[in-house]
């Protein structure tokens, strides 16, 4: 009782708000952390057309761990982890700050897992590429939340709706993948645009079951057949998915945006709840 009053205390800084959306971003390349194009335009446009969070937790694809963690530092380092880029690109530094208290109380939320705080990750590529387009100033906390390697599905979306309550105090969950996700059957000869059949096909099997609101069929996805297994051969770019849905409640409004596949083998589909 004494942790969920912490939390009740805490949150009395947080003023109630309107329910703040959730989102899955399909984050693709890192350059797209420095390029102006259609994907990070959408992603700039979006974040005019919603409130303004209070903070950003994001479940990155790229912090793939044994336990579940949270960022707790009050000043993330920007994190480069990723090769052969342009020097542009390691050079981004993204300084938003980060929020201890808020990371400190998360953890009395979460009671289906033991959530660490962790003092190292910093921000990666699957927050910062995104996230620089949407608050260039870098004036809003961003905390990422991990992904534990040793849960299931199941267990990702409990996660993700005990974290549900932090959307009614102005924050703003963020899931960062890839819907379709295969860099082994990357085709150069369509990097700039479009998917091969079977990528566009269980792409748009997606989003059909998204809208259709029963989550359980992507939940169990390895139960959707052989070509969802070539769309996920690995779930860490699906899983944040998982977290933006489990954060939906039953009144939530779903679009799509930045709905295009690219290279053959990826969709930057990203979708906005609520």
């Amino acid at each position: 009782m004494s942790t969920l009053s912490q939390f009740r205390n805490f949150t009395q800084r947080l003023p109630q708000t309107d329910l703040m959306p959730t989102l899955f971003i399909g984050h693709g390349s890192p350059m797209n952390g420095i390029e102006n194009n259609e994907f990070s335009e959408g992603w700039a446009n979006l974040a005019k057309n919603i409130p303004v969070p209070k903070a950003v937790l994001v479940v990155s694809a790229h912090w793939y761990t044994h336990g579940t963690f949270v960022t707790a530092m009050n000043f993330p380092y920007t994190i480069h982890d990723f090769g052969g880029f342009p020097q542009q690109l390691f050079d981004v530094q993204y300084p938003a700050p980060g929020d201890a208290e808020l990371a400190a109380e998360i953890p009395t939320l979460i009671k289906s897992s033991q959530v660490g705080l962790d003092h190292d990750w910093g921000l990666d590529h699957g927050t910062w590429t995104v996230v620089r387009h949407m608050y260039p100033e870098a004036n809003i906390p961003v905390l990422q939340l991990s992904i534990d390697y040793t849960k299931s599905p199941e267990q990702h979306y409990e996660i993700a709706k005990e974290i549900y309550a932090l959307r009614k105090k102005g924050i703003l969950v963020i899931g960062s993948g890839n819907m379709v996700h295969n860099l082994r059957m990357l085709s150069w000869d369509m990097i700039n645009g479009g998917g091969y059949d079977w990528a566009n096909e269980m792409n748009d099997k997606f989003k059909n079951i998204i809208v259709n609101g029963d989550h359980k069929p992507l939940i169990d996805y390895r139960n959707l057949g052989a070509d969802a297994m070539l769309a996920i051969p690995t779930p860490e770019h699906y899983l944040p998915l998982i977290y933006t849905l489990g954060s939906k409640n039953d009144k939530d409004e779903v679009s799509f945006f930045n709905d295009k596949a690219v290279g053959g083998s990826l969709t930057m589909t990203s979708v906005l709840v609520g």
